[in-house]
């Protein structure tokens, strides 16, 4: 089991644990170690780690930002996440204007969404709101044929009838502003792009990538290897937990203590 999961969501973006039962959670799978990476959101707390019922906490961050295209590859879309923040008033103003955006979207999409299916989904758009709440709701409604993954696949998803894009930042823009505010920064989850090369071209500019994930099938990490080898990065870790199951995939303690996170608050 892996010492270190950091790849956490909470309900405060689009997970199902509440961030107080996170502690719990992590000693049920063996964890000393859970970076908390809600999307696009700050956490109620200051400081880069704390101690939480014996679990280090580390104070993260799931941030979306687009990779612009060059030549014959089109723009992508990728995550960038952060450890050890620090919150400064520029990622507090970019978090705010994103969660704002956030919300109309949300609430683009379940009124799509109702149309599209003649229904109620009864949800309440509220911070932190995302396409997996309205995944969740569709599965749990009585009187529509999808499940979870249906409602993605057939309505929600990138290219589905009810998909409404959201505003983000310039990968360039998110990168600098998280690098003032934290520790490592890194490239999760490569191999999920549409062209994971194109992602992994950009990990230069980043500390780490996230070379250990539950990919849920067989793939070739070599790719993600090479960059990290090639660019002298920091390998990252997790779960990608939207549910109460943590452990899934993260890094040994020896991994985890190669990325040199710390409680110490930085000085200028």
């Amino acid at each position: 089991m892996p010492y270190a999961d950091l790849h956490v969501h909470t309900t405060r973006s689009d997970g199902s644990l509440e961030l107080e039962a996170v502690p719990d959670a992590a000693a049920r799978a063996d964890l000393r170690v859970v970076a908390i990476t809600d999307h696009d959101r700050l956490q109620p707390f200051d400081e880069p780690m704390c101690e939480r019922d014996g679990i280090t906490l580390v104070n993260g961050i799931e941030l979306r930002v687009e990779i612009q295209g060059d030549g014959d590859t089109p723009s992508q879309r990728v995550d960038l996440l952060a450890y050890g923040i620090e919150p400064t008033a520029e990622l507090e103003s970019l978090t705010a204007g994103i969660q704002e955006n956030r919300i109309k979207r949300g609430q683009a999409i379940v009124d799509n969404v109702e149309d599209e299916l003649g229904i109620d989904l009864g949800v309440t758009v509220t911070d932190g709101f995302g396409r997996p709440h309205v995944a969740r709701a569709i599965d749990a409604h009585p009187e529509t044929e999808y499940d979870y993954e249906d409602a993605f696949d057939r309505l929600i998803g990138n290219d589905g009838p009810c998909f409404v894009a959201r505003e983000i930042p310039s990968f360039e823009k998110g990168r600098r502003i998280l690098g003032e505010a934290a520790q490592v920064v890194s490239l999760a989850h490569p191999l999920r792009y549409p062209n994971p090369e194109h992602a992994l071209s950009h990990a230069a500019d980043l500390d780490a990538v996230e070379l250990s994930y539950p990919y849920g099938r067989t793939v070739d990490l070599e790719p993600v290897e090479r960059a990290i080898d090639r660019n002298d990065l920091l390998a990252t870790g997790g779960t990608d937990a939207h549910e109460a199951e943590l452990g899934v995939a993260g890094l040994s303690k020896v991994e985890f203590d190669q990325l040199g996170l710390t409680a110490e608050r930085q000085t200028d």
